[in-house]
């Protein structure tokens, strides 16, 4: 007795789960994983063009800001999440290039293609996992520097009122954090 196929449906992703979620019930919870998973990796596209730290931080608030608030524009027919998201990023560090007045990079220069570039995006993937092994292997002080830094988006200052230490030894921990970080991810690049 043979079974009958069911048409396949494609996989939906739980980004566009997510979104969905945010877009239709203004889900709050959907919305803190989107946040979750894609700010640290537009922090990283972000800055790669050369901007600031504490400016890569300031457009990537913005940008799931208006993710949050222009949700019902997502269309999952017409692109994926990241793209749709990584669109907004491109527009939001353009008009601040612009509006400093400071030439744009090059890669910024050119409109993306229509369809995002899954090879691209793998790459971003792959990057975002082997900087988790390498911060997973930094002493635990400098680990929970990084963390807070970076993904718990506090200033030095609020880290050093939150632990009690010297604003000195957050800041040496950070940089040889960051400094072990630079050498076991040179090859990235």
């Amino acid at each position: 007795m043979t079974q009958s196929a069911a048409p396949s449906t494609p996989k939906i992703s739980q980004q566009t789960i997510c979104m969905l979620a945010v877009r239709d019930r203004r889900d709050k919870a959907a919305f803190a994983e989107l946040f979750d998973h894609f700010a640290p990796r537009l922090k990283g596209f972000i800055m790669r063009s050369g901007t600031s730290n504490a400016q890569a931080e300031e457009i990537v608030q913005d940008v799931m800001l208006t993710v949050w608030r222009k949700s019902d524009q997502f269309d999952p027919k017409r692109a994926q999440v990241s793209a749709w998201i990584y669109q907004i990023a491109r527009n939001r560090q353009i008009d601040v290039f612009r509006k400093n007045a400071r030439p744009l990079p090059e890669e910024l220069r050119h409109e993306p293609d229509a369809e995002p570039d899954a090879s691209a995006m793998l790459a971003v993937d792959q990057e975002a996992t082997l900087l988790k092994r390498a911060i997973g292997r930094l002493k635990p002080e400098q680990r929970a520097m990084i963390e807070k830094a970076y993904l718990g988006d506090l200033t030095h200052q609020e880290i050093s009122t939150e632990t009690g230490l010297p604003l000195g030894t957050i800041k040496s921990r950070i940089r040889l954090a960051l400094e072990r970080l630079r050498h076991e991810l040179r090859d990235i690049r």
